[in-house]
């Protein structure tokens, strides 16, 4: 799903962010946790920071975190995205991607 910027749509920080139209017209099921409809996946992009942000997300059981891990690694398998973790609780133990910043804190 290609993402477009209607005139008079605030602008967001990156260049795949998701207006809320069109978030409005995506399936329950372009979502990691299709329930909240939170955490998209229509895009290598929102997969990984789906990948990055597991762990914030608040107010879902263990069983949405499975399910939400099982869309996540389909996702990543459609889009080329590198995944290690095999479990989601290896998700938000450690930083997800190789940002020089969190060397420096070492």
């Amino acid at each position: 799903m290609e993402t477009t910027r209607k005139s008079g749509t605030p602008s967001h920080d990156t260049p795949n962010a998701l207006s809320t139209d069109d978030r409005k017209h995506m399936s329950d099921t372009t979502y990691a946790f299709p329930k909240q409809r939170k955490e998209p996946l229509n895009d290598a992009s929102h997969v990984r920071n789906a990948i990055a942000r597991f762990d914030q997300v608040k107010d879902v059981s263990d069983a949405e975190r499975e399910e939400a891990f099982h869309h996540i690694k389909a996702a990543a398998k459609k889009f080329g995205v590198e995944m290690k973790e095999t479990h989601w609780r290896e998700l938000g133990s450690k930083p997800h991607t190789a940002n020089p910043e969190h060397k420096k804190a070492s």
